[in-house]
């Protein structure tokens, strides 16, 4: 039998207010570090950015102040929680190092998620942006080696094979065909409501870290790159965010989002190797008790609904464990690398018509795909050192992603 956070005694919300010298932990070595340490790192801390904006979101849209400073409070103290976890990045690992994690995040924690879902819908987009953030992780770690003489490697341990995903040049497709159905929480599975909003926040950080911090890169093929992969993370972000219903009320979706972040800190207490990060998952697992318990008061008081008839099973589904996800990604990578989106569906390219918004958006945004920077950086890599840089345990599973010398700029995209 699982936990439940509703049957837990949480602290004062007034006793979780820690002192700047708290926001200052001890950072992980980044040569010595578990590569699922700094994975869970990266993951809590786009949850945490997730929490802040969202009740920023309230804040402006609700007209009662009793409620605002309620929110202001826990906004305050989750924005501490995220301060504590981005200082757990040591000052020396740079941004292209910490990119990797970014994308092996992306990568096993979405292969995880769709394993789980038991809602075709929702497995279908895990799936389809899988073999996406799979590719981005191939081109920074190609990007890694050309410019600091760095094996990504090093930073992923043996747990993710680095080769081509769907090439990003087939990444770019219309608007329209990133908005997905909604599920519906009054009848959605307990752990596809969790999983959301989950991979939603993930993709999120990814964004907003690409978005800012691309632009500090230190040559122009690094900045364009970063711009390009932005916005397929753009596309990714409203298509998992068109996920989640609409229709939950804004507290609804605040208890929900506390609910996620206990269960999320729960999962990263018991599979952390750090001890040291350990005790602080455990410790941000107990303040978001208290926050979860404010926000059910707040629901008790103005929507007059209890926990239940928002999670009506309150204990926490499977635990969310890091493990390696080889075997599932060549298994859809065998299966779905020529798809695109079409509208709510995914399609195979060789089945859209000539008309296809994909075929228009894809006309206007690359002009040349051999100046696409992701196909430079492997360009250039290849050019370097002969081939380009890959982590395999075997062939790749497609026939026209197995060459070394070359990088393909059709499949997913020319029919």
């Amino acid at each position: 039998m699982n936990l439940n956070p509703f049957l837990e005694k949480p602290k004062k919300l007034e006793s979780t207010i820690m002192s700047m010298k708290m926001l200052a932990p001890k950072p992980y070595d980044k040569n010595e570090v578990d590569p699922y340490t700094r994975v869970r790192c990266i993951l809590m801390n786009g949850t945490e950015y997730e929490a802040v904006w969202s009740k920023h979101h309230l804040n402006r849209h609700c007209a009662d102040n009793d409620i605002r400073r309620s929110f202001a409070f826990i906004r305050r103290l989750e924005q501490q929680q995220q301060k504590l976890i981005a200082a757990l990045k040591p000052a020396d690992e740079n941004i292209l190092e910490t990119t990797i994690g970014y994308e092996q995040l992306a990568v096993d924690l979405t292969a995880i998620l769709a394993q789980r879902q038991t809602d075709k819908n929702v497995k279908n987009a895990l799936d389809f942006a899988l073999l996406e953030d799979f590719d981005h992780l191939y081109r920074y770690a190609n990007l890694l080696e050309t410019d600091m003489g760095e094996h990504a490697e090093k930073y992923v341990g043996s747990y993710t094979e680095i080769m081509p995903g769907r090439p990003t040049v087939a990444h770019p497709r219309h608007p329209y065909d990133t908005v997905k159905h909604h599920i519906v929480n009054k009848t959605a599975d307990p752990i596809t409501k969790c999983d959301v909003s989950i991979i939603t926040a993930a993709e999120q950080q990814t964004m907003n870290y690409y978005m800012n911090l691309g632009a500090f890169y230190k040559h122009k093929v690094g900045r364009e790159i970063y711009s390009e992969i932005a916005m397929v993370e753009e596309d990714h972000v409203t298509q998992y965010g068109s996920l989640i219903d609409p229709t939950a009320t804004p507290l609804e979706c605040q208890l929900m989002h506390e609910y996620i972040e206990c269960y999320l800190y729960y999962s990263m207490q018991h599979n952390e190797v750090d001890e040291n990060i350990k005790k602080i998952w455990a410790m941000l697992y107990e303040q978001e008790l208290a926050h979860l318990h404010e926000v059910l008061r707040l629901l008790r008081k103005y929507e007059k609904k209890d926990w239940k008839d928002v999670i009506p099973n309150g204990e926490f589904p499977e635990l969310l464990k890091f493990t390696s996800q080889k075997d599932y990604i060549r298994e859809i990578l065998a299966k779905t690398m020529s798809n695109t989106g079409n509208r709510e569906s995914y399609i195979n390219i060789k089945k859209l018509p000539e008309n296809a918004d994909f075929f228009i958006y894809q006309n206007k945004f690359i002009k040349n795909a051999e100046r696409m920077p992701s196909h430079i950086v492997i360009a250039d890599h290849i050019k370097k050192f002969g081939k380009d840089y890959r982590v395999q345990d075997k062939e790749h599973p497609i026939k026209g992603l197995r060459s070394r010398e070359s990088d393909n700029l059709e499949i997913g995209r020319i029919p």
